[in-house]
């Protein structure tokens, strides 16, 4: 029988449209873009059209996308770039539950002075919004916060932290990564400064990324060399990626409004088959519109998640413990602990995520297997 794959929200197929469109930029027209020959400036336009497409798809405008190569690179440029470029304030405000680019990169800044301001969440992962005004003050830097989560869903109310920030004057960069192509994204209603994007969550290569920049705000660069990404990012761009980036992204957008419902649709009938049959509970918020609609994070009581997981994948259904950026560990995820999971539920966490090749009728042998599973690893 054919193997379940249930973890989209680590990575995702690229999708066949994608990879015709990447083709040619592969083994035919493969001139570097700065060459000054017509292959070079050729592959120069097809990256400007690219990077226009990319502004049509969020609403931005074309000088504010800069390509990266993920996006842990996006984020980690957005933070420290932002920090070097503005040394007179030093203190920064995010929340427990981001992801690690965003975390390590605030932990690296701690080392140099910085003060780290971490938001509490509350048990579905929502931030204490009235806490974020409060610890806003002049020396604050800028504030960093993901907008959906990677781990439970959570959807975060970035238009009111929006506001926030802009009645403070402080700059707001955003996790974006798992948002793109189940959110709609308008950057003219979500007002922000920063924003982070990654290809292949949304059906499209792997190793490529954008940084949302908006126009007048001052990065220093990552990354030294050429004068690539309007001289801020340097390094010969990875053609193929752009190109596949840019298609990918168009088709999520023109996607995204039946993508969405399509998913919370199969979410919640997934969700309500989980708990009618197994003693398990729900982490983050309810399935409906503060959630993304792919994610189901689900924690089975007196079991080790680990071992489910490991079980599953023997029997071709894969589905991970949480982020895939900390699969390794068998602890439970700092996500987790800041929402407080009980101790008989906490380890027993698997992270379910749906995508467009999941299907209802999948749904009863998963079910199946999932009981076995359970028996097997609780005996």
């Amino acid at each position: 029988m054919k193997s379940i794959y249930l973890d989209y929200a680590a990575t995702t197929p690229v999708d066949l449209d994608v990879m015709v469109a990447m083709q040619p930029y592969l083994n035919q027209r493969f001139a570097n873009p700065s060459s000054m020959h017509q292959a070079g400036i050729s592959n120069r336009k097809a990256i400007n059209d690219a990077r226009i497409t990319l502004a049509q798809c969020i609403n931005s405008k074309p000088e504010e996308i800069y390509f990266t190569s993920g996006g842990t690179e996006a984020t980690n440029w957005a933070i420290k770039g932002f920090a070097s470029a503005h040394p007179e304030k030093k203190e920064i405000i995010t929340s427990q539950i981001e992801h690690h680019a965003t975390l390590h990169t605030c932990e690296y800044l701690k080392g140099l002075g910085y003060k780290i301001h971490y938001l509490l969440v509350d048990k579905y992962g929502f931030i204490n919004l009235k806490k974020l005004e409060k610890l806003i003050c002049e020396n604050t830097l800028m504030v960093s916060i993901i907008w959906a989560n990677n781990e439970i869903g959570t959807i975060q109310d970035l238009k009111t932290i929006s506001k926030i920030c802009q009645a403070h004057q402080v700059a707001l960069h955003v996790d974006a990564v798992q948002a793109f192509g189940q959110l709609a994204i308008d950057l003219e209603f979500h007002q922000v400064d920063m924003m982070s994007l990654s290809a292949h969550k949304f059906y499209g290569p792997k190793g490529v990324g954008v940084l949302y920049v908006k126009k007048g705000v001052k990065l220093t660069p990552l990354i030294h060399g050429g004068a690539q990404e309007h001289n801020s990012r340097a390094g010969t761009e990875n053609l193929s990626g752009i190109i596949g980036m840019a298609k990918a992204a168009q088709l999520a957008t023109q996607r995204q409004p039946d993508y969405y419902p399509n998913l919370l649709n199969l979410a919640k009938k997934f969700y309500l088959r989980l708990a009618t049959d197994f003693d398990c509970i729900l982490n983050g918020p309810e399935v409906g519109p503060k959630r993304l609609p792919s994610n189901l994070s689900i924690s089975f009581r007196d079991l080790l998640g680990s071992e489910l997981t490991y079980w599953l994948d023997q029997n071709d259904i894969f589905v991970s413990t949480g982020s895939a950026c900390n699969s390794s560990s068998i602890e439970p995820s700092h996500v987790l602990k800041a929402i407080n999971v009980h101790e008989d539920y906490i380890k027993g966490t698997i992270r379910i995520s749906l995508g467009k090749e999941s299907l209802e009728s999948d749904i009863p042998r998963i079910i199946a297997r999932f009981k076995e599973g359970i028996d097997t690893v609780s005996n």
